[in-house]
């Protein structure tokens, strides 16, 4: 990237932390519906949302990274661009869309180590915030990324 570059991000809160998407990579915003459940999924897989005539998995992301996970007004699924496919995501709230320089955008501390380090792809401070960007296409390890096919291959069976 060259330092002249903007990067978009759609921010969100999740327990009081904000994440972000790229834009690229966000497809639609919508008001969070209860999906339709799936028999065997992992605990963070909510269901199955109906969306453009097809079953998108809808995935909790509070569940996923481990916080309570209450719903309210505000609570917001997120449709992304995913694996080829689409992902829904449940978030408390979507914030806003945040234009930044692509030089402030840094790479996560060496202090997160491990699973957390390889759903970051940076954070930005901006504004007294810390806003961590969120790596979609590594948010879950191939074991879920399975489950999570296998549950949709279970709904899709007559």
């Amino acid at each position: 990237m060259t330092s002249g570059d903007d990067v978009q991000l759609v921010t969100f809160k999740v327990a009081g932390q904000d994440f972000a998407f790229n834009i690229f990579q966000v497809e639609r915003i919508l008001r969070y519906e209860a999906p339709a459940p799936l028999p065997k999924a992992p605990d963070f897989l909510e269901g199955v949302l109906q969306y453009q005539g097809g079953a998108v998995p809808l995935v909790d992301l509070r569940k996923r990274l481990g916080t309570a996970a209450p719903h309210r007004e505000e609570t917001r699924t997120v449709i992304l661009e995913w694996e080829g496919g689409k992902l829904g995501v449940v978030v408390d709230a979507v914030t806003e869309v945040l234009q930044v320089a692509a030089t402030e955008v840094t790479a996560p501390p060496n202090i997160v180590k491990g699973l957390a380090a390889e759903y970051i792809t940076g954070i930005v401070v901006k504004d007294g915030r810390t806003v961590i960007a969120l790596n979609t296409a590594r948010l879950f390890n191939s074991k879920e990324k399975l489950a999570i096919e296998s549950a949709l291959q279970e709904t899709a069976k007559p």
